[in-house]
């Protein structure tokens, strides 16, 4: 227990340099914390998510780890600790003294318990190393995989010896123990770039190797069956039937250690069966150590690919430094930025920067003439949005609030989601956005299939968050853009009626607080012709009355007050004041639907950073 208590404690006792920032989020209240002072003046507060977090970096198998450099050591001491016990085993099959034997003991004792510790705590953080690991039986199948497995027999069979010394000494149980000690040494592949590469090799080339095996097996049945109707009538006693035909072509390939083939060919016809099944034994070798090297070479130049692929990534995220906004003198993350401008301050090609949106989280292209009203002929301009992303699907912060904001299409709709980002930040609500998705996969309506990857999240987080008490949702949505007219109005209010049916009293509305609907819709209308110049309509330009309206298929549908707000993109996007309109939007409908809520200090929003990280919200 005191070498597990130190080793947790080395992993705990950390710099603060070492830190990674999004790791320095304020734990909430249910989770379990780890505390210890490293001075009287610095105390390192880590939650339990965050110490699993911690140790997927630790056990990543990179000796190069960027991101958190002190556990490079980590990995070399493990290293370290596999060939110590490998020695000590090659050492334990000499003639010892008793001191030497004791010493040998007190070694295999301490390598023992650390790779007890080590694989233990590698099947904990399972799920944090990859999220196919979760629940028990993700963590069976962590232990079913190649070097779980390996884990596992290498580790805990051995504690057998211990408890159970009376079993492991008798028959030939003691042997396989012994065995297993050494099978740690494969741990060290882990850490072997050429071993992964070769992994890899095998894995791109699978398909040409088995076609091209499967092939010489074929070629060779069919010359060995001629080889016995040309050589049988000859000599009937060496080949007497097809079977040792066929088992005298396939020992040639491995040389015929049985001498199972040692016998003399007569026909002429028969030698050269013979000469075509050496050509054969030949190929089954060379074809596909032939592929192998082309797929070593392929998995290599990946290799560095990814590696460039990281680089721009970062690159990506550097340059999504936030920038004042002068309106609300906040410091924003950026709506997007163009693919020009990238190239210009990054010297990535276009290709670098797709292939580093493709690559990492949090950011996708956009074309901005999406944006914009078809009559303007608006010209194609490809830029990179970046957002925030914690769920499957996309994006999920609880604050608390009754109010929900929810952006259903961020994914398919440019600059949507940074809008409705910033409106639940400056309000302290809650914000949901699905941020993956495709054309067809839906957005407010109910999508044609219920295997959209992150649909069920998505649908899962909104019931949760809309579950309180007087709770409202507010789905943002994109007006007057792309294929879209231009109406005069840059706010649509809708309520679950039919186009032309502003009433907020009847059947099939998404509302059950009218009252409330119409202080909120008032207020803001005033506020938005009043302070922008922004005219608002109501259900007077866009239908929301379809059944298969997302809103309408909540659980609690009929408890739930939920309204849709289509906001232009010229207001939404392309007005220099859409965080001063995002703030002034947010105050009201804190105001009118959550006054009991207090806000959080929205100070760090002034405080100059990149992206989204250090707001105040897990990403």
């Amino acid at each position: 227990m005191q070498v597990i208590s130190q080793i947790t404690l080395s992993l705990r006792i950390l710099s603060r340099n070492d830190i990674a920032p999004d790791l320095l989020a304020l734990p909430t209240d249910n989770d379990v914390r780890f505390r210890e002072p490293i001075n009287s003046s610095v105390l390192i507060v880590m939650t339990t998510p965050e110490f699993k977090k911690r140790l997927a970096l630790v056990f990543d198998d990179d000796l190069r780890t960027r991101s958190l450099k002190w556990n490079n050591y980590v990995d070399l001491v493990i290293i370290g600790v596999i060939l110590l016990g490998t020695v000590s085993t090659l050492i334990s099959t000499f003639p010892l003294s008793h001191s030497e034997e004791r010493w040998i003991k007190v070694i295999d004792w301490f390598v023992l318990i650390f790779f007890t510790i080590e694989v233990s705590l590698r099947i904990w953080a399972a799920d944090e190393i990859d999220p196919k690991y979760k629940g028990f039986m993700g963590r069976v199948r962590y232990c079913m995989s190649f070097y779980g497995l390996v884990d596992v027999l290498a580790t805990y069979p051995l504690w057998l010896a211990v408890f159970c010394p009376s079993i492991a000494m008798g028959s030939k149980l003691i042997q396989i123990l012994r065995i297993l000690r050494i099978a740690r040494l494969i741990h060290v592949f882990r850490y072997m770039k050429a071993f992964r590469f070769m992994g890899s090799a095998i894995s791109n080339k699978k398909r040409e190797m088995l076609v091209s095996l499967v092939f010489i097996t074929v070629m060779t049945v069919i010359l060995s069956f001629v080889l016995y109707l040309v050589e049988h009538d000859t000599n009937p006693e060496m080949i007497s039937d097809g079977w040792k035909a066929i088992v005298w072509s396939f020992a040639k390939y491995i040389g015929d250690p049985g001498k199972v083939a040692d016998m003399p060919i007569y026909t002429t016809t028969g030698n050269i069966i013979a000469f075509l099944i050496g050509i054969m034994g030949i190929a089954i070798f060379a074809v596909p150590i032939g592929l192998l090297s082309s797929g070593f070479s392929e998995a290599v130049e990946e290799e560095h690919k990814e590696e460039e692929r990281t680089e721009n990534l970062g690159k990506l995220r550097t340059i999504f430094t936030r920038r004042q906004d002068r309106p609300t003198k906040i410091q924003a993350v950026p709506q997007f930025i163009s693919l020009m401008d990238i190239k210009v301050k990054t010297n990535m090609t276009e290709e670098d920067i797709l292939e580093a949106v493709d690559k990492g989280e949090g950011f996708r292209v956009i074309n901005l003439a999406s944006t914009l009203p078809s009559e303007g002929l608006p010209q194609d301009r490809l830029a990179v949005e970046h957002f925030p992303i914690n769920r499957s699907y996309g994006c999920c912060f609880d604050r608390g609030s009754k109010v929900t904001v929810v952006s259903t299409s961020s994914y398919n709709d440019a600059l949507v989601g940074n809008f409705a980002y910033y409106l639940a930040k400056m309000g302290g609500f809650n914000y949901v956005s699905r941020e993956k998705g495709g054309i067809s996969d839906g957005s407010f309506y109910i999508p044609s299939s219920e295997d959209i990857p992150g649909y069920s999240d998505f649908k899962a987080d909104i019931e949760r968050l809309a579950s309180k008490e007087g709770a409202w949702t507010v789905t943002i949505l994109a007006a007057s853009g792309a294929q879209e007219p231009e109406y005069p109005e840059e706010f649509h209010f809708g309520y679950g009626a039919k186009k032309g049916e502003p009433s907020l009293e009847g059947e099939g509305l998404t509302i059950h607080d009218p009252v409330k609907a119409e202080q909120v819709f008032v207020s803001l209308e005033e506020m938005l012709s009043s302070r922008f110049g922004i005219k608002s309509e109501r259900q007077m330009r866009h239908s929301s009355s379809g059944p298969k309206l997302y809103l309408r298929h909540l659980d609690r549908a009929s408890e739930i007050n939920s309204f849709i707000l289509r906001i232009a993109w010229s207001a939404m996007a392309w007005n220099p004041e859409r965080l001063l309109i995002a703030k002034e939007m947010a105050e009201i409908l804190h105001r009118d639907l959550d006054p009991e809520n207090p806000r959080e200090d929205l100070t760090f929003l002034k405080t100059k950073d990149t992206g989204f990280v250090n707001y105040g919200d897990p990403v």
